[in-house]
């Protein structure tokens, strides 16, 4: 990944506590709009309760009393007696000076107007039976009047309630519209919530469990799309890392299987896993009657190489041998170091002549070809073998044999095949 894509991957802890400043600075503005509203709400129901209903309560008293003194003002032209309409003026008077009509300017200016006309009248009426008849139409206009004030003062106690109540419904609007749009930024911030963890939690995790689940040292290290986020790219090259250190587990595994099966200088096996695969080939000669022969080899004054030539000559001998028998000897056949110079073989399928013939075969090669010593000078050596059937004995039994057989080759002569006894 380039230097300008590292710089830019984020951390999962910065992606989302940037996601939740935006949401929180979003939600407090719709809960602080929210409140207001309520606030509003709740002022414009304090004013209804503390303010516009009593405002229309004495109203009410003012439409009634203005409504009472337009009735006493009828019915003191429609009575007949003078006591009666002294008594609709009394009433009227009473009415005229209730609170309600007090404290309301123009319904006290029309009250007292009436009043005073209806006095006057009385009065009239008194000098003269027939002085009502005169006052009459001008008592319509009065009582005109009051129906028009008793309208009027009707509509301003509605036009005071219509005004709190829009108020409020305008208030309970707009907490509406700012609770459904603190929804919508509720689900918005889960959905992106939930989309931000799967695209860049869940599926990545899902891919490096995958990649874990088929994790092999025999194929490539696993390769990942390039990612923003700090946490997932470090799993990824741990994943990663973690392929390297199992490939050189494996590396190191194999190098000290390879130092337990074969012998570090020459290449050949060594004794234990030789006399395993032996042992092996031996039960399965003795199954099936198959002929099978063991040979041990002996580098012929070998200790005068290491004293005149120095132990690093010694080693370009020993090694010169074992490629020697690994070109002469089949792929079939078992060929180990079994210690210092000596060298053990196991011929499977192959009889005690067909064995003296590759083991002599061996010898004569190798009496043949000078080695090269490192400091320039050519090296003749020699090699003696001994030769022994496997059949009806023992893998113990058969290496002592031909041991004996090696020995006897060196005892007379050396550079020679020397065969076991049956």
């Amino acid at each position: 990944m380039t230097r300008a894509m590292a710089l830019h991957r984020l951390r999962i802890s910065h992606a989302f506590a940037l996601l939740v400043a935006s949401f929180t600075v979003l939600f407090v503005a719709v809960a602080v709009l929210l409140w207001h509203d309520q606030q509003q709400a709740h002022v414009a129901t304090d004013r209804l309760q503390q303010q516009t209903l009593p405002e229309i309560v004495r109203n009410r008293q003012v439409v009634r009393n203005l409504e009472k003194i337009r009735q006493e003002g009828d019915r003191f032209f429609a009575l007949g007696s003078p006591q009666e309409s002294q008594q609709a003026l009394f009433v009227l008077r009473v009415v005229a000076n209730h609170p309600s009509i007090r404290e309301h300017a123009q319904a006290a200016a029309l009250a007292q107007e009436v009043e005073h006309f209806l006095a006057q009248a009385h009065l009239h009426a008194q000098q003269n039976p027939h002085g009502l008849k005169p006052s009459l139409l001008a008592w319509h206009a009065l009582s005109q009047r009051l129906s028009l004030l008793v309208d009027d003062v009707s509509v301003h106690g509605v036009k005071l309630a219509s005004t709190d109540l829009e108020r409020m419904s305008q208030s309970m609007q707009t907490a509406r519209t700012a609770l459904v749009v603190a929804l919508v930024l509720v689900g918005a911030f889960l959905l992106l919530l939930t989309l931000m963890l799967r695209r860049f939690l869940i599926i990545p995790l899902q891919r490096i469990d995958r990649k874990l689940a088929t994790l092999r040292v025999d194929q490539p290290a696993p390769a990942y799309p390039i990612t923003r986020l700090e946490e997932i790219h470090s799993i990824e090259e741990a994943t990663q890392r973690l392929h390297r250190s199992l490939q050189e587990l494996e590396q190191a595994r194999h190098q000290l299987e390879t130092l337990a099966h074969f012998d570090a200088m020459t290449g050949l096996y060594n004794r234990h896993p030789f006399l395993e695969r032996a042992s092996i080939e031996l039960q399965r000669a003795h199954r099936y009657a198959h002929p099978i022969c063991v040979g041990m080899a002996d580098l012929d004054h070998f200790k005068a190489v290491n004293d005149n030539h120095g132990h690093a000559s010694g080693d370009v001998a020993l090694r010169h041998f074992a490629g020697l028998m690994r070109d002469t000897l089949r792929q079939t056949d078992l060929v180990c170091r079994y210690g210092g110079e000596e060298f053990a073989f196991v011929c499977p399928e192959s009889s005690l002549d067909e064995a003296r013939a590759m083991a002599e075969r061996l010898c004569q090669c190798f009496a043949a070809q000078a080695i090269e010593l490192p400091d320039g000078t050519r090296l003749q050596a020699t090699v003696s073998i001994g030769i022994a059937s496997m059949a009806g004995h023992t893998l113990d039994q058969a290496l002592s044999l031909a041991d004996e057989a090696l020995y006897q080759a060196k005892r007379t002569g050396r550079n020679r095949v020397v065969l076991a006894p049956a």
